[in-house]
């Protein structure tokens, strides 16, 4: 998977987070499965963000996480707030691939990277519905920084 170093423009959107106690673990850093609830977060706010899909789940949809590929990089500890990094990888009918990535805020290091895949999703129904026409869908796409 990918390691992008950090550059704000990168990722469409980024949401900071300051890490709690209750987050660590018997080793004092990051429990492995509070990573997901910060990417959880992070996804939830980029999404509101987007206002077609905000129209959207006014109108009783949501996405469905259906799966996750996350490679933890370097652990998070309590001093630490992170920024989330969140863009959109491709569309597709009812899918949207996802790209993220966890930073240290004050040093910009990699703590995690993360591919994701979620459904539009029909609550009353129960079932994957077509994805909102999204104007300028472009710009919310993950925008890999070459060097040089």
């Amino acid at each position: 998977m990918q390691k992008p170093p950090y550059h704000p423009d990168t990722f469409y959107h980024w949401t900071e987070i300051n890490i709690r106690f209750r987050d660590l673990d018997p080793l004092n850093h990051v429990n492995n499965a509070v990573f997901n609830t910060y990417l959880e977060e992070a996804r939830v706010r980029f999404i509101q963000q987007i206002p077609e899909f905000k129209q959207s789940m006014d109108e009783g949809r949501s996405f469905v996480l259906v799966h996750i590929e996350l490679d933890y990089l370097q652990p998070i500890y309590l001093d630490d707030t992170i920024l989330v990094g969140t863009s959109i990888e491709s569309y597709g009918n009812t899918s949207i691939k996802g790209f993220q990535a966890i930073y240290s805020k004050g040093t910009h290091e990699l703590k995690a990277v993360a591919k994701t895949t979620g459904v539009w999703f029909d609550l009353e129904s129960q079932r994957p519905v077509r994805l909102p026409d999204i104007r300028n869908k472009d710009r919310y796409l993950y925008k890999a920084q070459s060097n040089g």
